[in-house]
Formats: C-alpha cells, sequence, structure tokens
C-alpha cells in the first residue's frame, strides 16, 4: 500500500470513529509501586485527583482507580476483564499509568506490587476491550519502550519518555493531571480537552519544569495514534487526527449537559460534530479543495446551531 493510500485509510477510519456518539467513557487509572515514600505518595495523589475529576465528568462516566495494594498485576487484569465485559464498541476507553517502569532493551515493565506487568500483557488486555476508540497514557519512566507492543489501530498511545533508555523518575504525569483540572488547556474553546490539548499542555509544562531548575531534561513525550511506526512529539499530517478527536473530559457546561437528558442528545451531535470538523482538517491534503471548503462549511454552521441550542 503506497503512503499515500495508507494515509487515506487512516483519516477514513478516523471519519468513522469520529461521527459515533460516544455513549460512555471508562477510566482506569493505576499507581504503581513508588519503591520510596515521596514517590509513593506522589503517585498516589496523582491517581486519586485523577479519580476525582473523572467521577465528575458526569453518569457517563465509569471510573476505576487502583493504588496502593490494590495496584497489583492481578486486579488490573480483573479491572480490565470488566471493562471488556460491559464496555461496547461505541464507548471510549482510557489507561492511565502512573509511576516506575522499566526496560531491558527487549522489554518494557510496568512496576506493580508482586509481579511487574509488561508492555504485551497490558496490549492483550486492553485488546479485549471492545471500545474502538482506546487511549493508553503511560507517565512511567522507561515508557518509551513500550510503545511498540501497545500500538493497534484505533488506539492513540502516549509515552513520557521517548525511548526505553530515558529511566529517570518523570514529572510528566503531574502536569498530565493538571492539564486535566486547568481549562486553560480547552485552547479551541470546544468546552473539552482532547487526548492532543491534555498532551501538548503537559509536554509544554514539562519542558518548563526543567528548564526553571537548569536541568538537562531527561523525558520526552511522543504519542503515537496510526498503530504502527515510530512515535513522534508534534502532530502531523501522518500523525494526531485520532488524538485531536478524541475528547477525554468534558469541562463546565459540557458535563452539565451530560447530566441533562433534555441535552444529551444536543451534546452528543455537538462532539460528532467537533470531531469531524478534526477529522476533515487532517483530511484535507488528500481532498478535493472545493469538497473540503464544502464540508468544512457545513460542518461548522451546523455546530453553531446546536451550540446555540445547547446555550438555550
Amino acid at each position: 500500500m503506497s503512503r499515500i493510500s495508507f494515509r487515506i485509510t487512516v483519516f477514513a477510519a478516523v471519519v468513522v470513529f469520529a461521527v459515533q456518539a460516544r455513549a460512555a467513557v471508562y477510566y482506569v487509572t493505576v499507581a504503581g509501586l513508588g519503591g520510596e515514600p515521596d514517590y509513593e505518595q506522589r503517585f498516589t495523589a496523582e491517581a486519586k485527583d485523577l479519580d476525582k475529576t473523572f467521577k465528575a465528568a458526569g453518569a457517563a462516566a465509569h471510573v476505576y482507580t487502583l493504588t496502593g495494594a490494590q495496584a497489583t498485576a492481578l486486579q488490573l487484569k480483573e479491572t480490565l476483564t470488566a471493562v471488556a465485559h460491559d464496555a461496547k464498541a461505541e464507548d471510549d476507553f482510557v489507561l492511565i499509568l502512573i509511576g516506575h517502569g522499566s526496560f531491558d532493551g527487549i522489554e518494557y515493565k510496568f512496576n506493580l506490587m508482586g509481579p511487574d506487568v509488561t508492555g504485551a500483557d497490558l496490549a492483550a488486555m486492553c485488546d479485549r476491550i471492545p471500545a474502538r476508540r482506546q487511549l493508553v497514557v503511560n507517565t512511567t519512566s522507561a515508557s518509551g519502550g513500550g510503545v511498540q507492543a501497545l500500538e493497534r489501530p484505533g488506539r492513540a498511545v502516549i509515552a513520557a519518555t521517548k525511548s526505553g533508555t530515558e529511566k529517570n523518575a518523570t514529572v510528566f504525569a503531574r502536569y498530565w493531571v493538571e492539564a486535566l483540572q486547568d481549562s486553560a488547556a480547552d485552547t479551541d474553546k470546544s468546552d473539552s480537552i482532547s487526548a492532543m490539548e491534555a498532551f501538548t499542555y503537559a509536554t509544554k509544562k514539562t519542558t518548563a519544569f526543567y528548564n526553571s531548575q537548569k536541568r538537562l531534561a531527561t523525558e520526552h513525550a511522543v504519542f503515537d495514534d496510526v498503530g504502527h511506526g515510530e512515535a513522534v512529539r508534534e502532530a502531523s499530517s501522518d500523525q494526531g487526527a485520532l488524538m485531536s478527536s478524541f475528547a477525554v473530559l468534558r469541562l463546565h457546561g459540557s458535563q452539565q449537559a451530560a447530566n441533562d437528558p433534555a441535552k444529551r442528545d444536543l451534546l452528543a451531535k455537538k462532539e460528532e460534530l467537533e470531531q469531524k470538523i478534526d477529522a476533515l482538517k487532517y483530511q484535507k491534503a488528500a481532498m478535493d479543495p472545493a469538497d473540503y471548503k464544502k464540508q468544512l462549511t457545513t460542518a461548522l454552521l451546523d455546530l453553531a446551531r446546536v451550540q446555540e441550542d445547547l446555550d438555550k
């Protein structure tokens, strides 16, 4: 398959994902083994912050958080098995790993109480979950070494490090959590924070942290959302479509609308249109300019009408 044909295939798949209204979101957050009291406290606090944030997202959010003695390979497997049983194809699935990781040059491992879990183990568990749109956010040290094992079409993978050789403890998790708590991360003012917006926010904050400390950065976050090849640090025509269309969290009015049966359908329509617009932007290079302009204008007008109804 040619590179252009592959890109068109990817874009078409993203459009299919984007136009489906999100029925529910399954969030699984795991705070792994700290090894030292300060790391243990930090990892647990970050996981609990996410737990609180996700539970405030409304009735469509199904939240599972594993910390301390619960954060074991067995408990993680049981939790993901429960999600696989309950989730539907049209739902979204988000897995967030916080803690330490290791990489021996061949295999990535997420450090948990008792046996560790490998990148291949994580991939196998996630593969059983029927949700077609998935996001795995691995904020651990050496997390870049696990990207390849987790790659799959329809699954965006974020790693705090660009490779398995960046083995120092990371700060990326701190700023990923902050991104989901700060409305400033919603740069397109869509009343939701996408995976790309959270990634961009967290990477900028991470860079600023090392600059302020006058330290050489020991972590460089990357992502892959096409399911193959090398992870990247910035969006392009080849990477970023799924990340941009994946709403990790609704904000303010969107949360209220999600809990209002009278507005829930309108909110779903709004998300569908926003995701369609994002997908169109990534298809632009492969489309006829007149057709692109026509489709984009129609989608923007429809979005304006839906937003007007939501604001009433």
